[in-house]
């Protein structure tokens, strides 16, 4: 059996966005400190790829990243808010958790704040469990 390779669609300083070809989104982050302009073309970039897939699921890797700041937060709860209301079927995001333990306290007040009508995002300790996950829901 041979495994599918993911196509990279962007790429930026905060991370790498990919097609995969069983039908999602997979965004990669790199080690570091989100910047604001790279998070908003990074997601940009992630709803501009849905959209051109008509896709409806994304899985987003973020061991490495350090976490947002307040302002980013509120803009990334925003962006995933507008972007769900364009899937009315549904929005799902995988997210494998980051090493950094103040990362993942400011993922789970993003996934509790975003997680609204058709938004449905779950966390993941690895990236195998997300997979599984993303390739069976929708």
């Amino acid at each position: 059996m041979t495994t599918a390779t993911p196509r990279l669609y962007f790429k930026n300083a905060l991370g790498c966005l990919y097609g995969h070809p069983d039908g999602y989104a997979l965004i990669r982050f790199n080690a570091g400190t989100p910047k604001p302009a790279e998070l908003q073309a990074l997601f940009t970039q992630v709803r501009r790829l849905l959209e051109l897939n008509r896709w409806h699921r994304f899985l987003t890797d973020q061991r490495l990243l350090a976490p947002c700041t307040p302002a980013e937060v509120a803009w990334i709860v925003t962006h995933w808010r507008d972007t769900a209301a364009e899937h009315p079927d549904g929005l799902y995001g995988a997210v494998v958790m980051s090493h950094n333990v103040f990362t993942r306290l400011v993922m789970g007040q993003i996934v509790q704040e975003a997680n609204v009508g058709s938004m449905h995002f779950r966390r993941f300790e690895t990236e195998a469990e997300a997979t599984a996950w993303i390739e069976h829901v929708g």
